[in-house]
């Protein structure tokens, strides 16, 4: 039987759950910036920038639609002339009827996403969040299934998010009990006949649904449930999760100096060569992690206790504050985010179990800079 084809809608959806926009910086350029979102998917190409060589890349892999980490359209254009840069970059994406969709600030705040890969690559153990984001609120969602249909609607509703208490997934309350009703003139009832009082024995299922996905799992519920009204609901709870945020601070399981540091991390992220400030003989064992231009946040880092920052792009002044105020920094550059493709791409394969679509990893190189 051939499997149904996957829409960007599907697809869209699917980044939304592995880094949902709410975890954006304020004005952040995210989602789908070039496309229709009804595209069919035909292949998924992985990016950190999106240049005219990785359209190539994706038009020659048969891929149309590009997930990028770096907006493609970030300041606004002055033009669109295809005797310019910009103009046939776009140009060819329309031509070749290329998707690009956006995962930049989310992606780096979420599970599994750019910090949580960079300090995992250097061993970091008990992280924290360096920058925090956004913190989850919950509710109780309350529903009663007629018996013969209880574990579908419990499956689909744990499948789109429903019941997760920390590594614990399907966590749910169930109690059986008699439901009654009588359907009226226009129904048509999945039991029992208009004008008659039916009693049904029914389970009242309860669990617990992250705020943020409650419209994706009260979806899920409306479409397993076999009843024409199906009657839920929801209850707001005090109960807080996680804080989830940019940056990632942790220790290493043994002090080292900060040279053997510096060594450490271009093997870990597979660089020739990198930046860094501070006494390369202090002994460190605290570490925080940003992906990207971070410089900023180094006070953050220090308050948080860390013996060095590692973050990309720092400027001269920057540098000079931090060493005054005792920090040290490690400036493996910008570009160490594309090492967080590969766990994109297997978490977007996990997804995609039924290999409805061919997901790569660019690559091209992207990163401006060359040394000598």
């Amino acid at each position: 039987m051939a499997t149904m084809a996957t829409t960007g809608r599907k697809l869209i959806a699917q980044m939304e759950r592995l880094s949902p926009p709410v975890l954006a910086m304020e004005k952040d350029r995210i989602g789908l910036q070039v496309g229709d979102p009804e595209a069919e998917v035909k292949g998924v190409l992985l990016a950190l920038d999106v240049t005219e060589a990785v359209v190539d890349e994706a038009i020659a892999l048969g891929a149309n639609w590009i997930i990028a980490h770096h907006a493609v359209i970030f300041r606004p254009l002055g033009d669109l002339r295809r005797d310019r840069p910009a103009g046939r970059l776009f140009a060819k994406l329309l031509k070749h009827d290329i998707q690009v969709y956006v995962a930049h600030t989310n992606f780096d705040s979420a599970t599994g996403g750019v910090n949580d890969v960079l300090a995992q690559k250097l061993g970091l153990t008990e992280t924290d969040v360096l920058i925090p984001v956004h913190r989850e609120t919950y509710k109780k969602l309350v529903v009663t299934i007629p018996k013969d249909h209880h574990d579908a609607v419990l499956q689909a509703i744990c499948k789109a998010g429903a019941g997760w208490i920390g590594n614990y997934s399907h966590c749910t309350f169930n109690l059986e009990g008699t439901g009654t009703f009588r359907p009226e003139e226009g129904t048509d009832p999945y039991i029992g006949e208009q004008g008659q009082l039916e009693r049904v024995g029914e389970v009242r299922l309860e669990t617990i649904v992250p705020t943020t996905i409650q419209t994706r799992v009260v979806s899920a519920l409306i479409k397993a449930h076999p009843y024409e009204e199906v009657a839920y609901d929801l209850y707001p709870l005090d109960l807080e999760g996680a804080v989830q945020g940019l940056g990632r601070v942790g220790r290493l399981d043994q002090t080292l100096s900060l040279s053997h540091l510096a060594n450490q991390v271009k093997k870990a992220y597979g660089l020739s060569h990198l930046r860094f400030v501070g006494n390369p003989d202090v002994r460190v064992q605290t570490v925080a992690v940003l992906g990207g231009a971070g410089g900023r946040y180094w006070p953050e880092a220090k308050r948080l206790g860390a013996d060095v920052y590692i973050t990309g792009d720092i400027d001269h002044h920057t540098a000079m504050d931090a060493r005054e105020a005792g920090v040290c920094l490690i400036d493996p550059g910008h570009h160490v985010e594309y090492l967080a493709l590969e766990s994109l791409r297997q978490q977007l394969s996990e997804m995609n179990t039924e290999k409805e679509i061919t997901i790569q990893v660019s690559t091209i190189e992207t990163s401006p800079f060359s040394f000598v």
